[in-house]
């Protein structure tokens, strides 16, 4: 967005959550910056700087608001290329890209060069790559010291930084305090409990939807719903090493936040869980950019979002089960395939509902399998073959099945599959992709939502809702 001082004061003047994580606004009188919804005193407008991220804040030598606390504030979706390559720029810099291999590596991740990495990154946060990077693990460890228990040696660790001396000196000279005086205020959890943090997200949000939505495809040894929360298990490969953990998100609707527990075995990946998170639950998404396009028909739900993916591998391959085959005969199918091919969690989540104990196989695993022991759990010998098709090509990192993939570059990869067409495809830029103008116009609950029989009319009738297809979906999916 315009960074028009009038109308961001305005917007800080009503605390409006629709801009919040849209800008920030530092305050030149003390030097700290806050989100637009701050309940601070609103301070003068002469005294206010806005800036199009925490990053261009901190570089700008304002440090964090430890009341409003910028590192809760919700990102941003976007159908426009270069925001899109922004976000997907900043996903790899949550998973330690720049790290690993430098501006060069994350330029390459995105076939990109170094120089356009940067031009994206001066047109759309103010900043450079590393300072944007910097300014993620120093939020992130100031996350954690406020939010966890952890050990000040975890915490730096677990942020990104290569030493305890390299955090301390940082820490200090961006936020001009120690670690410690955050410390002094943390959370009072003991050690090895499990770790909570709190996303925000822009109102409204159909929270039930999305759990009655989670509900009727949860898979029991590896997913479980009660009344308010989402429980499942999960593993992240990060730095060469594999961890493994469950997590709890749930909602906190007077704050606009999503409460998110993960257990301690995840510690030293908060980063990627929680982007994951993110995808997984919308909570980038714009309601009244949305309800702008869709009209009529978001009216009945207000605030309902498109459930993502953790794991875009395991949501291809629930895609792909789920061909012309009902919901439940589909997680039926899918339990099967885990309880057979997938690993155990060394520390089992216990619920009333059943034990948490699986997590979902990875693309080698399933690849390495015959595709008789597919064909024996239930799926015809297509699907199997297309199940496999897919795990082969994962595995060897020919496709990717995340938020952070190229959109055109992955369908065509997809449909060059055996046995996944278009439906399949649109799903799978729906959920794991996050592309959110997705439309499976073959879809048979669709057309009748619609009270259509043929396809083709279908996708021309979707076009007065581009480009929120993705949530068009969602509305004719409860529509019937």
């Amino acid at each position: 967005m315009l960074l028009d001082a009038p109308s961001c004061y305005r917007a800080l003047c009503t605390h409006d959550a629709r801009f919040d994580g849209r800008f920030f606004v530092g305050v030149a009188t003390t030097r700290i910056y806050c989100r637009p919804v701050c309940t601070v005193r609103t301070p003068h407008a002469r005294n206010c700087r806005y800036f199009r991220s925490a990053a261009a804040a901190e570089v700008g030598g304002y440090r964090p608001c430890l009341r409003c606390r910028p590192e809760l504030a919700p990102g941003s979706a976007s159908v426009d290329a270069l925001d899109r390559l922004a976000q997907a720029a900043v996903g790899l810099i949550e998973d330690g890209r720049l790290e690993e291999g430098g501006l060069e590596a994350l330029a390459a991740a995105l076939r990109i060069t170094s120089r356009h990495v940067r031009r994206v990154f001066a047109t759309t946060f103010g900043v450079s790559p590393v300072a944007y990077a910097q300014t993620h693990r120093l939020l992130l460890a100031k996350r954690l010291l406020t939010d966890t228990a952890l050990p000040v040696t975890e915490v730096a660790f677990a942020s990104g930084f290569g030493s305890v001396r390299r955090f301390n000196a940082l820490f200090n000279a961006r936020y001009r305090m120690p670690p410690a005086r955050l410390r002094r205020n943390a959370a009072n959890t003991a050690p090895g409990a499990p770790l909570r943090f709190e996303l925000a997200y822009r109102p409204p949000y159909d929270w039930p939807a999305m759990l009655e939505f989670l509900a009727a495809r949860a898979v029991p040894c590896m997913e479980a719903i009660t009344a308010q929360d989402y429980f499942r298990t999960l593993r992240i490969a990060h730095n060469g090493a594999e961890h493994a953990g469950w997590i709890r998100v749930g909602n906190r609707a007077p704050r606009s936040t999503l409460v998110v527990e993960l257990s301690h075995s995840l510690a030293r990946v908060v980063a990627p869980v929680l982007s994951r998170v993110r995808h997984a639950f919308d909570t980038n998404c714009d309601p009244e950019a949305i309800a702008a396009a869709l009209g009529a028909l978001s009216r009945r739900h207000p605030g309902l979002r498109v459930p993502g993916a953790v794991d875009g591998f395991e949501l291809a391959v629930r895609a792909i089960v789920g061909q012309q085959v009902s919901v439940r005969a589909a997680r039926t199918l899918m339990t099967r395939l885990v309880r057979a091919l997938g690993e155990p969690l060394a520390a089992s989540l216990v619920l009333p509902e059943g034990s948490l104990d699986r997590m979902f196989p990875a693309a080698q695993r399933v690849a390495d399998v015959d595709v008789g022991v597919l064909t024996g759990l239930g799926l015809t010998g297509a699907r199997a073959r297309a199940v496999m098709a897919l795990s082969r090509a994962v595995a060897c990192k020919a496709v990717r099945l995340d938020p952070r993939a190229d959109v055109a570059d992955t369908t065509a990869a997809l449909l060059a599959l055996p046995g996944i067409g278009p439906w399949t495809v649109e799903l799978i830029a729906m959920r794991a992709l996050g592309w959110p103008d997705a439309f499976p116009a073959s879809d048979g609950v669709i057309l009748r939502a619609m009270n259509e029989t043929s396809p083709a009319r279908a996708a021309a009738r979707s076009a007065q809702w581009q480009p929120w297809r993705s949530y068009a979906v969602m509305h004719l999916w409860r529509k019937t």
